[in-house]
């Protein structure tokens, strides 16, 4: 590499895998703070009765337990587009849209270290 700041520069292979790599521990800290909280209402939930729907004290533990499934399973599909962008990454594959074949805009990776379109074709 003839320039010892390109590295550094938004957009090359080495940012992006930097990105991804950051994204990735985000995530997974997210996700481990999700099981940790699905453990202490599994511990909580021992014991007491399953008719917790008429609690006036707070939000019934059902309506936790899907709320935190549901945030579990985002944050695993996430991590899973960001495997799969590390995957494009090392193969060469990364940062063209998947639909045109253009370049995905620098920012929009910058954003969205996991995208696979351009903005023009995201969902």
């Amino acid at each position: 590499m003839d320039d010892p700041d390109q590295a550094a520069r938004p957009g090359t292979v080495h940012s992006r895998a930097g990105s991804l790599d950051a994204r990735r521990r985000d995530v997974l800290a997210k996700l481990a703070d999700i099981d940790r909280e699905l453990d202490a209402l599994r511990r909580t939930r021992e014991g007491l009765s399953d008719d917790d729907e008429h609690d006036p004290d707070g939000v019934p533990m059902s309506a936790q337990w899907s709320r935190l499934e549901g945030l579990r399973q985002s944050r695993l599909e996430a991590l899973a587009g960001i495997d799969e962008a590390r995957a494009r990454l090392a193969g060469g594959e990364d940062g063209r849209c998947s639909v045109c074949g253009r370049p995905i805009a620098p920012a929009r990776l910058a954003a969205r270290p996991e995208a696979t379109t351009c903005i023009d074709h995201a969902p």
